[in-house]
Formats: C-alpha cells, sequence, structure tokens
C-alpha cells in the first residue's frame, strides 16, 4: 500500500476502505508522507466528496489516533456544544458559562482560527493569561468543580485531525462536508461527552452556502452521533451576515461580555438562548425547549452566567479584571469609520467580505503558524435593515497597521449593498435536526 495508489483511487472517484485511510493518517501523523501528499488526497476529497461509510471510518480513525478522554467520573450528562463557525459567531463564549450555570457539565473543546472565520481558543487568548492547553486530568477536574471548561484541541485529543484541520485551513479545503464532518465528530467522540448540540451555519459568512449542504452536513453528524451513542442535535442557523456586530478577537470576547450583562445584540442572544434550551434538553435539565429559553433568560438576567464565566477564566488562570472592565482587553492602537456614500436601507452584509478584512487586518492566519493580533478587528455600524444616512457609519475598523487599514478599507464599503424598500427580516434559525 501506498499514498500515491491512494490518492489515485480517490482521484477516480472510488471508495477508499478502513485500511487505506488508517494507512494515509497514521503516515501523516509519523511524518513519512509529506504536507504536498496529504493536501492532493485532502483536494481529492473536496472534488469527489466520500459515502457515509467513508466518513464514519475517516471518524473514527482520526479519534481513535489519540486519546479518548474518559468523562465517566464526572456526575451527570455531560454535554459539548459545536459550530461549523461563521463571521463574527461568538457563541461558544456566552454560551458555555450559560449552560454551565444552569448545573450542566459542559466539557468544550474549541478550534483556532480557520478560513475567514476566528476561533475560539484564538479568541479566549484575548485575555491574558488564560490557558487553553489543560491537561486531559486538569481539564476533567475543571468540569468537576465548576461544571465547565474550554480547552483547545490537543495534541493529544485526535492528533491526526489536530495536522490536517492546521493544513485544510492554508490548501481551500475548509468547506467539504466529508472532512468539516469528519474534523468535528472526531472531537466530540474524542472528547467524551455524552451528548452533543451542532450549531451548523450556512450562508454568506459560514463555510457552506447552501442549505442543501447544511442539511447534508447536519444528518451525516447527527447520524455519526447516533452510531456512537451519543444524543445528537443538529440546529441549522443562518450565516447570511455576521453574527452580532463585533468581528476579531478582542472585540467579539466584548460582545459576548454585552450579552452576558444581558445586553448585546439580539441575534447572538437568540441563537445562544436557543442552542443553550437544546443543551438543556439533553442533559434532562428541562422537557421542553421553552422552558430552557426561560431558565438561561433568568440565569443572565440574575448574573449568574457572568460570575461563571468568571470563574471559568479564573480557573484557567486568565486575568478576570479583563471582565470586570472589558476596556482592559487588548486595544487597537487606531480606529476609523468607513462613512457611507449612499442613503437607504442595508439590504446585504456580505459577510465573507468582512471576515477576510479582518483576517487582513490580522486577526486570522494566512498560512501555518503564523502570528495573530488579537486587537484588531471589524465593528459594524449598521446591519440588514437598518436604516444608513450619507456620511453615517457602516462600520468601525481597528487596526494597528496603516497599510493593512488601506488594503481592506475600499473592501468593507463593497460589502454593504443598500435598497431603497426596507428588506424582509428573515429567520435566524432554520431547522433542527435530531
Amino acid at each position: 500500500m501506498d499514498i500515491i495508489s491512494i490518492i489515485e483511487k480517490k482521484k477516480n472517484r472510488l471508495t477508499l476502505n478502513e485500511s487505506e485511510i488508517d494507512f494515509a493518517l497514521n503516515g501523516y501523523l509519523e511524518g513519512s508522507i509529506p504536507d504536498y501528499q496529504m493536501s492532493a488526497l485532502l483536494m481529492a476529497i473536496w472534488f469527489n466528496g466520500m459515502n457515509y461509510q467513508e466518513i464514519n471510518k475517516l471518524t473514527m480513525s482520526m479519534a481513535k489516533s489519540g486519546e479518548i478522554i474518559d468523562l465517566s467520573s464526572i456526575p451527570g450528562i455531560k454535554v459539548d456544544k459545536h459550530s461549523t463557525g461563521g463571521v463574527g459567531d461568538k457563541t461558544t463564549i456566552a454560551l458555555i458559562p450559560m449552560v454551565a450555570a444552569a448545573g450542566v457539565p459542559v466539557p468544550k473543546i474549541s478550534g483556532r482560527a480557520l478560513g475567514h472565520t476566528g476561533g475560539t481558543v484564538d479568541k479566549l487568548e484575548s485575555i491574558a493569561n488564560f490557558k487553553t492547553d489543560l491537561t486531559v486530568e486538569n481539564f476533567i477536574s475543571s468540569v468537576k468543580k465548576i461544571n465547565a471548561s474550554i480547552i483547545g484541541s490537543t495534541i493529544n485529543i485526535a492528533p491526526a485531525d489536530h495536522k490536517i484541520y492546521a493544513l485544510r485551513d492554508v490548501t481551500g479545503t475548509i468547506n467539504s462536508i466529508p472532512l468539516m464532518a469528519s474534523s468535528i465528530m472526531s472531537k466530540k467522540i474524542a472528547g467524551g461527552a455524552d451528548a452533543l448540540v451542532l450549531n451548523v451555519t450556512v450562508g454568506e459568512g459560514a463555510f457552506l452556502n447552501n442549505f442543501e449542504d447544511a442539511i447534508s452536513l447536519g444528518e451525516i453528524m447527527v447520524n455519526i452521533g447516533k452510531s456512537n451513542h451519543k444524543k445528537t442535535y443538529a440546529v441549522i442557523s443562518s450565516m447570511e451576515q455576521p453574527l452580532g456586530y463585533a468581528v476579531g478577537n478582542s472585540l467579539e470576547v466584548q460582545e459576548a461580555l454585552e450579552l452576558l450583562n444581558n445586553k448585546g445584540p439580539s441575534d447572538l442572544k437568540e441563537i445562544c438562548l436557543f442552542l443553550g434550551s437544546y443543551m438543556l434538553m439533553a442533559a434532562g435539565i428541562v422537557n421542553k425547549q421553552k422552558d430552557g429559553i426561560k431558565l438561561l433568560k433568568k440565569i443572565i438576567a440574575n448574573g449568574s452566567a457572568l460570575t461563571k464565566f468568571m470563574e471559568i477564566v479564573d480557573n484557567q488562570k486568565g486575568n478576570v479584571n479583563q471582565i470586570r472592565e472589558p476596556k482592559l482587553l487588548p486595544r487597537a492602537k487606531y480606529k476609523k469609520d468607513i462613512n457611507s456614500p449612499f442613503r437607504g436601507f442595508v439590504k446585504k452584509v456580505e459577510a465573507r467580505i468582512i471576515g477576510q478584512s479582518t483576517m487582513l487586518l490580522g486577526a486570522g492566519r494566512m498560512k501555518k503558524g503564523d502570528d495573530i493580533d488579537l486587537s484588531v478587528g471589524i465593528v459594524l455600524r449598521k446591519k440588514i435593515g437598518d436604516w444608513v444616512n450619507e456620511k453615517e457609519p457602516l462600520a468601525t475598523v481597528y487596526y494597528n497597521d496603516k497599510k493593512k487599514y488601506d488594503l481592506i478599507k475600499d473592501s468593507i464599503l463593497k460589502a454593504f449593498h443598500t435598497t431603497d424598500k426596507r428588506p424582509e427580516g428573515k429567520p435566524l434559525i432554520l431547522k433542527v435536526i435530531s
């Protein structure tokens, strides 16, 4: 068996067997298969896809490439949440403390920036000294102690995916349903939670642009969860524009804190309450979704969610003062408004352009190993349905490098489209698969 024949087989749209998948993953993990050959295989999968059996085998091979965490020592039903990502998606930061404060053990393993979207781990590292590289033992003890911990995908948890994830980010192979499903579910299986709530985003700011693909991904992941005896929900939500207003690591942490302070954008609150209610149902805390939403609203209003986030930050050695005073979080040297040359109702905000522009400011990675500027980003001043006057700000750019600002300022303007008539509102939540 050799990697070239495996690449050729997938290039010719043939089905890979378990031993071939194991050979490719193990060889890449051990270093005998170089980046360029794995890139070729990933691209062949991107073009030609995989059937469910292949995806399931790929998922299990990646999950078993490292440690399968045993959470049985933690009382209760452990529930994990995952999002396929999107521009401005900071749901994890607000949602995990909300659900943990309701009494659900939440062992959360998160990722870093991928393509035009930010990563939860990068965002949390905006908080000074916040450790996302806990040992498995510390991860488990944290969930036992305070009901929650948020860590990065460590080298011991699905290490084959860890390495491939970084390669996909820089080879144009992110938005592949088989690769997305296997990447997400391998980490979820290795993470050891009893139940999963998966947010599959679709639209301009997501990796999937059409509803049918989102349904397909959701169904595949729910079936993989079911095969592994995990109660799994997939919530399909719209990402036609950035979620909330802030895009960029530190800026998104600040906006998540607004929600935990019972303020913040309505769309961010809606998705957090919706996902959170399903997490509470999966854990057996409530029987009906409306009861879950009611409980979570109470937890936000009485300050329990914010207190729980402070506990998480403190437990992971972060600077709690930055949570009490968000202005202490990393701040860019400069900020400048992008003013509108037109008037009318905003009918479209091209989220992908906003995400790519934020990345070009330094908030994301252009290649493996790049450092990230945690302080830069874009804050929208107008969203779909808002009226904008001529010379009124559409967005504010936070930057440290004037050349990078000059590079993206025109693109941001082009991301906004207006009309004379107020556009009809579209739902944020599109479908639930269970």
